[in-house]
């Protein structure tokens, strides 16, 4: 299996990490693909990912899986064990809920933010808006407000236990910093969280 990597991109690194945590990192190749230098938008790389997405994921037939939460999602079919998208259809249920709601309600927005606001961004996101960054800027600082009363009464994002949840908070927290915003450091309870997770030392 290949997997193609752009260092330092959240969605990429939500698999790396999701990879490191299950303690399978070695048994993937990882090939390095620059978003900057429009590498993902080459004609060999879109005859893997037709949307120009990173990551993708090559199994030995050939098979390529995009999209960050379906490539992990095989990985956990594939390798079970530690468990971190949950055991019983509860469990399941509650941590897929939490997961999607920090994509859709937080990184998204910190996204649009990000992409319309940002200066090293103007190429990729042309033209860029500030309307809709200053919107994403509203609706991200305004769920990690929820976030943080959530964590309050919780020790995990999700189910009572590490999960992916974890993982798509603790990778998309780390990369606000590229707007010098960091919302650990803002809200007492994610600061907390986000030590506890640092300190598992499952993010490097």
């Amino acid at each position: 299996m290949k997997l193609y990597h752009s260092p330092k991109a959240p969605n990429p690194e939500r698999v790396v990490q999701f990879l490191r945590a299950k303690g399978k990192l070695d048994a993937v190749e990882i090939e390095e693909i620059s978003i900057m230098e429009m590498e993902h938008r080459s004609t060999e790389y879109r005859a893997l990912s037709p949307f120009a997405q990173v990551p993708v994921l090559v199994l030995d037939d050939g098979t390529c899986i995009t999209e960050s939460r379906a490539i992990c999602t095989y990985f956990e079919g594939l390798f079970p064990e530690p468990n971190l998208m949950g055991e019983t259809p509860l469990e399941k249920a509650q941590i897929e809920m939490w997961d999607r709601r920090i994509e859709l309600m937080f990184f998204i927005q910190f996204a649009t933010w990000f992409r319309n606001a940002h200066p090293v961004m103007a190429p990729l996101e042309n033209p860029q808006s500030a309307e809709a960054a200053a919107k994403g800027e509203r609706n991200a600082k305004a769920f990690a407000k929820k976030l943080d009363a959530h964590l309050a009464e919780h020790e995990f994002v999700a189910a009572g236990r590490f999960s992916i949840a974890d993982i798509t908070l603790y990778v998309a927290c780390g990369f606000c910093g590229v707007m010098r915003w960091l919302p650990q450091r803002e809200h007492e309870n994610l600061g907390a969280w986000y030590g506890r997770m640092k300190e598992r030392g499952f993010a490097g």
